[in-house]
Formats: structure tokens, C-alpha cells, sequence
């Protein structure tokens, strides 16, 4: 086996993806992993980081949670709708799978209310020791993470209308108090009871409210791209964290920022190089290029595009093409920041290769097809009847080859028809060729097989890569929840570079990997 030297494009994330954050009692910041599935624990003063609640147990996708006067913790578990009681001895115990994508959570003494993220959504109190919800309202245009303020109401955002809004907790007539906010997606309150609106946007753009006074507005850029939510120590200190590139930021009220938890990518999912050499991850929030860090001292690395939901990608002259598992093939110009939709309503598009004359190779994982999508935007079928399709590559000659995790293969499509290259390759994901090598990633084994396209002979090439097999929960997590994006499968995407390495996506640890083989 000739070995593959392994070097790091950026450093690996210790948060992959950081939601819905709280203070517990014992002085820890808890924070929910919505994509990883998990809960860790951060040491404000130190930044270690400890997982509480692991990614195998009942809680598929916590994305907000929220302690009780009792110390329990209280889990919005967004897919399947649920919400758990986790006990001060850590014993799990479910408090209602009543609530259609539970979001916002918080709790005003022993009482416990959650929102619903989806449009005519609710607002609900719930009864951990038994009893059926109350509903307080409805109509929320996507709730998200809620808090109750100094005069006792609870106040949520409404994020598609942009504004904010409160209702007491014993229930009545919700009431407006912020409109045309920037993006609004966690409320929250100081320890002086001052109201801080977070933005999901790529500035990340935080709004003070005076909502004592003259209702004024006061705005605070922090540069952390996609912010989910915050937090205030007893210091009245602010921690926020971020969807789309995790990590735990202290915030000044200045705009100054502290780095505790250093950011980075979520996935990775697909990689790609374009023909300057940059190199660019689809990171599922976004577009983002490894090998250029984000210049503030975070570990996070530069955003190219805040995209959700971006999974497969492949770099074509100056443009990339993307696809998201929940249905779509996009054109993204870096030139003009620009976006062509080239297809929509596919059933689960993940790996994407193009064509010299631009026509764009997809894998069509949900419908086991390979199709193409040719400059005036229509698909057409190359092959059908596969069994789980995750990516595409094409050598010199414009074959087409398919890897497929289930059948543990790689597949040719001779005229229309996928024929067995090789098989036995565990659970191959992503692909690439170089010259005659095909090369594909075995995320069950954690190794890189490389295939001769001339024999179809294979033998491995590395091992031991940080790739992450699809968590152990059963049954897995859905893509959708009652129309609303649910939890998309990982993929571990590959891409060759002009001088013979490769490069992958290291989704186990959130890094991209380039593989040179020694001399």
C-alpha cells in the first residue's frame, strides 16, 4: 500500500454547529448540536468542553433547550418532535411528542413553554408531570428561540415576518413590540433586562430595544456568520453561538468579540477546487473555502456564500454547482455573487459532476437515478434502478461512474445501463478520478480505495480517515418535518486537484483532508 500523507486545510471543530444555548446550575454553558445530535457542556472560564448528552441516545436533534427551577434540562428535539425532560441524574423521560417542530424552549420557574419553527405555528405550555398542552397562540410565522421578559410576558420572534413579538405566559392577546427586524431569529435579556435580537444573517447583526423608552434601536455587527442563539452570565456577559459554523463567541457590547470555543465547519459534505486552486466545502449552511481563514482569530474559516441547504458541489470555470438534499441543483457566480436554479422537486440530489460542454452529472440518492441538466435547464435520465446513488465522477472520456454506500460499489454507465465496476468497497461515498485511478471514500471502514479503470482491480490506499459512519439512531432522523427541512444524511465528498492529491471531506472532525501520495 503506498502511503498518502494527511494534511489539515483547517483546523477540526469541537462544536459541530452550536443551537440553542443556556446557563445550568452548575455554571457550565450547555449547547444543543442540532446536526451532530448532541448536548455538550463549555466551561465559560476555560472553554473545555464535555458531551452530556451523546448523539446515541433518545434525543435525535436538539436545537434549543432550557433549565428548569429543579435543575432538570428541557430539550426541543426539532425532527420528530418531541420534547424531553432530562433529570439533575441525567435519566431522560418524554414530556410531549404533541409539538410539530419544537424550536424555541425556555421555562419561567416550573412552568414550561416551547414554539413551533414552521409557518402557523404555535406557542404552547407543557406539563412535565402530566397533563394535555395549552395552547397560548398561533400564527407564528416560524418561532425560534423565546424568553420571558422583565414585565413577565414571553417574547419570540416571528422569523419569516421579521418582528417580535409577547404574550403573557397565563395566555391573551399577543402584542407586536418590534417590527422589520434584521432576520430575527433568538430573543433574549440581559441581566438589565435590556431585549438583544439576533440576526441569522452573515453579518451577524444583533439589535438592542429599548422597549422602556422611546422604543430606540441600537444595532451591533459581530462578524459571526449565521447566529442561532445567546446567553447572559451572572456577569451579564454574552455568549452566542452559530448554526452555521458552531464554536461559542463572548460579545462586548461594543461589537468587540472573545473567541472561547473556536468555530469551523459543520460537515463538510461535497469539496471541490477550482482551476485557481481555491478550494470550496459545501458545509450545509454554507459555502465556505477551508484554506482561508476568517481573519478574526476564531478558527473559523471564510464564507463564500451563506446557502442553506448546500451538500454537493463541483467547480466548472469560474462557477460552482451545487445541490441540497432537499431538492435542488443551483448555479452560484463568485464573480457577481450570483444564483441560477438549473432544477428543483428532485428526491434527495447530493454528488454533481460537470460535463466539458457544461452539462451538469447528478446522483439522485433519493430516486436511485443519475441524471443530467443541460444549459437550458432540462433533466434527463442516464440511468435509473440504481439502489442508493451518492456521487458522480467522469474520466478523460466522459464516463460516467457512480458510487452507491448500499450495494458498497462503484457503478459505470455504459449507454444508459450502470454496470458493477467493483464492489466489496464497504459503504463508498465520495469519488474522484486522476488519470486512470478512480478513487472513492469507504465511510464504513474509514478508508480511500483506489480502482484501476482499466482492470477494475481495487486495493486501499489509506486508512484510519476521519470520516464518520451515519449516527447510530434508529430509525434515522427524517430529511423533512411537517414541510420544514429536517436533518440531512452526511456525506464525505472527495475531489482530485491538478497535481495528483485529493481532497476530502472530513466530516468526523470538521475539516477538509488533503491525501498526497509519497513519492
Amino acid at each position: 500500500m503506498t502511503p498518502w500523507r494527511s494534511e489539515r486545510l483547517n483546523p477540526p471543530n469541537p462544536l459541530q454547529g452550536s443551537n440553542g444555548v443556556a446557563f445550568g446550575p452548575d455554571g457550565r454553558l450547555y449547547v444543543a448540536q442540532f446536526l451532530a445530535g448532541r448536548i455538550s457542556a463549555v466551561d465559560p472560564a476555560t472553554g473545555d468542553i464535555e458531551i452530556v448528552v451523546p448523539a446515541d441516545g433518545p434525543v435525535q436533534s436538539p436545537d434549543d433547550l432550557a433549565f428548569g427551577a429543579d435543575g432538570s434540562m428541557y430539550i426541543a428535539d426539532l425532527v420528530p418532535g418531541r420534547v424531553w425532560r432530562r433529570g439533575p441524574e441525567g435519566e431522560f423521560s418524554l414530556v410531549s411528542d404533541e409539538v410539530k417542530v419544537p424550536n424555541g424552549i425556555t421555562c419561567v420557574g416550573d412552568r414550561l413553554f416551547v414554539n413551533e419553527m414552521r409557518m402557523n405555528g404555535r406557542l404552547l405550555e407543557l406539563f412535565p408531570g402530566g397533563g394535555d398542552p395549552v395552547v397560548l397562540t398561533d400564527g407564528l410565522a416560524f418561532g425560534n428561540a423565546m424568553q420571558r421578559g422583565p414585565d413577565g410576558c414571553l417574547y419570540y420572534p416571528h422569523m419569516v415576518s421579521r418582528q417580535v413579538w409577547r404574550i403573557p405566559p397565563d395566555g391573551g392577546v399577543p402584542e407586536s413590540v418590534a417590527e422589520d427586524v434584521h432576520d430575527p431569529v433568538a430573543v433574549r435579556f440581559d441581566q438589565g433586562g435590556v431585549l438583544h435580537v439576533l440576526s441569522r444573517g452573515p453579518e451577524g447583526i444583533v439589535t438592542r430595544v429599548d422597549l422602556h423608552g422611546s422604543g430606540s434601536r441600537s444595532l451591533v455587527t459581530s462578524g459571526v456568520t449565521g447566529l442561532d442563539n445567546a446567553a447572559f452570565d451572572a456577569e451579564n456577559r454574552m455568549f452566542v453561538s452559530s448554526f452555521a459554523s458552531g464554536g461559542i463567541t463572548e460579545l462586548h457590547p461594543d461589537g468587540r468579540t472573545r473567541t472561547l470555543v473556536p468555530r469551523g465547519l459543520d460537515g463538510p459534505y461535497g469539496v471541490t477546487i477550482d482551476l485557481g486552486g481555491t478550494v470550496y466545502a459545501a458545509d450545509h449552511y454554507r459555502v465556505a473555502r477551508p484554506e482561508h481563514p476568517a481573519g478574526d482569530g476564531s478558527g473559523d474559516v471564510a464564507t463564500e456564500i451563506l446557502r442553506p441547504f448546500c451538500h454537493g458541489i463541483t467547480a466548472d470555470g469560474g462557477l460552482l454547482h451545487t445541490t441540497s438534499q432537499y431538492g435542488t441543483v443551483q448555479t452560484y457566480d463568485p464573480a457577481d455573487a450570483s444564483t441560477r436554479l438549473r432544477a428543483t422537486g428532485l428526491d434527495r440530489p447530493l454528488g454533481i459532476a460537470a460535463r466539458s460542454d457544461g452539462t451538469l452529472v447528478v446522483a439522485e440518492t433519493g430516486a436511485g437515478r443519475v441524471l443530467a441538466v443541460d444549459a437550458s435547464d432540462t433533466v434527463t435520465v442516464l440511468a435509473e434502478g440504481l439502489e442508493h446513488p451518492v456521487d458522480v465522477a467522469l474520466d478523460a472520456a466522459g464516463r460516467c461512474y457512480v458510487s452507491d454506500d448500499r450495494l458498497g460499489a462503484v457503478l459505470r454507465v455504459d449507454d444508459g445501463e450502470p454496470v458493477v465496476l467493483t464492489d466489496g468497497l464497504g459503504a463508498p461515498q465520495g469519488l474522484a478520478v486522476h488519470g486512470d485511478a478512480l478513487f472513492t471514500v469507504d465511510t464504513g471502514h474509514r478508508r480511500l480505495w483506489s480502482v484501476s479503470l482499466t482492470t477494475g482491480e481495487s486495493r486501499v490506499a489509506a486508512e484510519d480517515l476521519a470520516v464518520g459512519p451515519p449516527r447510530a439512531t434508529a430509525p434515522a432522523p427524517a430529511l423533512f418535518a411537517h414541510g420544514v427541512p429536517g436533518l440531512a444524511p452526511p456525506f464525505a465528498g472527495l475531489a482530485a486537484a491538478p497535481d495528483g492529491s485529493l481532497l476530502l471531506s472530513a466530516d468526523a472532525e470538521g475539516t477538509v483532508l488533503r491525501l498526497t501520495p509519497d513519492a
